[in-house]
């Protein structure tokens, strides 16, 4: 099981570095990734015999930080008509 949560961190850290272009491509593949990383504490913390209090408070920071995700993408697509990386000017 842990060899799975491990391809699926790598599998998701070069579909992050592929889809750059777009802004929910790389949202959905950062999700990718804190899902692979809850499988992988899942197990070593289940392994270990440890307490699994911490895995409720890593849900909650991913849920946070993917609603987070979420609002920016719709206040960028709100501003600049889409998530196409090459619309956003730093420089205005």
């Amino acid at each position: 099981m842990l060899i799975i949560s491990c391809f699926m961190l790598f599998s998701g850290f070069i579909s992050f570095s592929i889809n750059r272009k777009h802004l929910l491509l790389m949202l959905l593949s950062l999700e990718f990734i804190v899902l692979s990383l809850y499988m992988s504490l899942n197990v070593y913390l289940y392994m270990y015999s440890y307490e699994l209090y911490f895995l409720m408070i890593f849900l909650t920071f991913s849920v946070c930080e993917g609603v987070l995700g979420l609002s920016i993408l719709v206040s960028l697509i709100r501003t600049h008509g889409g998530d196409y990386m090459n619309l956003f000017n730093v420089l205005w």
